[in-house]
């Protein structure tokens, strides 16, 4: 996945936002609340950092191609960054993307999800 792509797919998440920040990182936020962010640290292949829930952290940290992410997992945040991504595993990271929305988006008041159009049943 390309930054050009992450940040199309951000974008077509409900109520998000876009800043640049943090050393020219692409971040993304959800009612001023980050849940992805694409670059973070220089290096030759695209790095996209995510929300987890506890099992996923436990489980992903493992995995080649994934760690937890610099400084966020450091301060007990289950934040993980894919760092290797292969071109089959994009909608994977979809995934984990939308989940990352998600998770963060449950954190805000009952009243906000509901003007934004967030997690309705």
């Amino acid at each position: 996945m390309t930054y050009d792509e992450f940040n199309a797919f951000c974008q077509s998440l409900k109520a998000t936002s876009h800043c640049v920040q943090w050393g020219n990182s692409h971040v993304w936020k959800v009612a001023g609340k980050v849940f992805a962010i694409g670059g973070w640290e220089k290096s030759e292949h695209p790095a996209f950092t995510f929300k987890v829930s506890d099992l996923n952290f436990e489980v992903l940290q493992e995995q080649p191609g994934f760690r937890p992410a610099p400084y966020m997992a450091s301060r007990g945040m289950k934040w993980i960054q894919q760092h290797l991504v292969a071109e089959d595993e994009i909608e994977r990271l979809r995934y984990y993307l939308e989940e990352s929305h998600r998770i963060v988006s449950l954190g805000l008041t009952k009243k906000l999800q509901k003007e934004l159009g967030l997690n309705q049943s």
